[in-house]
Order: C-alpha cells, then structure tokens, then sequence
C-alpha cells in the first residue's frame, strides 16, 4: 500500500502536466466523474459536511486498522475536490491521517485558485476527514 506522501507525489505529477489553471479545473472535474458513485442512502444530513456551499456527503468506515472513505457531492468540481481527499486517505490509518501535512494542495495550487466559498468547503472536507481519524484513534477532543 502507498503512503500518503508517495500518493501526494502522484497528485503533484499529474497535475505538472497541465499549465493552466482552466486545464487543472477540466481535470478535477473529469476525477469526479471518476468516482464511484455512493449509495443513495448514504446522502442524508448525518453524512453531509457542514461548511461547505454544495452538499458533500462523506462516510468512513474502519477495517483492520485502516479507513475507507466514501464521497459524493451534487457540484461536480467539488466532487473533484473530495475525490482527491478520498485518493489520499483511503486505506491509510488513523494515525497517518492526523500526522499528514497535506502539502500536495499547495503544490498544485488548488488553495490559490479556489473561491473562498470552495476554499472554506476544502477546509471543512479535511476537517471531517482528520474528525473521523481522531474518533478511530481515541484521540477525539
């Protein structure tokens, strides 16, 4: 299994090949379509992150250790966005989830050229997600 940091390079390579930002958001777009789709069932308030202008809904579950993350919005570039999160964090532990610095979001560039509305919705998606890995890890506040 990849580390987060060996799945951040990734990220970070794919996105080099593109010089525009416009060409950066088509690719973002085309990872959330990419996504498998989630059970309607799984889209009720409960799942829903809070903080973000379109609706995202996340699940995590734990097996052996590891967390697997489930995502769907109903805005197509912030599907994008969470599909990232979700590459980066599926299958990690809790552990490595809380101690990741998360640099590949800089790197490409995708904090700059958010809106501050989507800005604040990638905020409040890595908050859910550190959320879910501190309840796994004991370590909840």
């Amino acid at each position: 299994m990849k580390t987060i940091a060996e799945i951040e390079n990734e990220i970070i390579d794919e996105f080099s090949v593109f010089d525009e930002w416009l060409d950066k958001y088509e690719y973002l777009i085309d990872l959330g379509k990419e996504m498998p789709l989630v059970e309607e069932s799984d889209k009720n308030d409960t799942n829903i992150i809070e903080g973000c202008q379109s609706r995202v809904w996340l699940t995590c579950t734990e097996e052996c250790g590891r967390l697997h993350f489930k995502a769907d919005s109903d805005a197509i570039i912030t599907k994008g966005i969470i599909s990232l999160l979700v590459r980066v964090f599926e299958g990690q532990t809790p552990e490595d989830i809380l101690a990741a610095d998360l640099g590949f979001i800089d790197a490409i560039g995708l904090k700059d050229n958010l809106s501050p509305t989507r800005a604040g919705g990638l905020a409040a998606m890595i908050k859910k997600i550190r959320a879910f890995a501190a309840a796994y890890s004991g370590k909840e506040d």
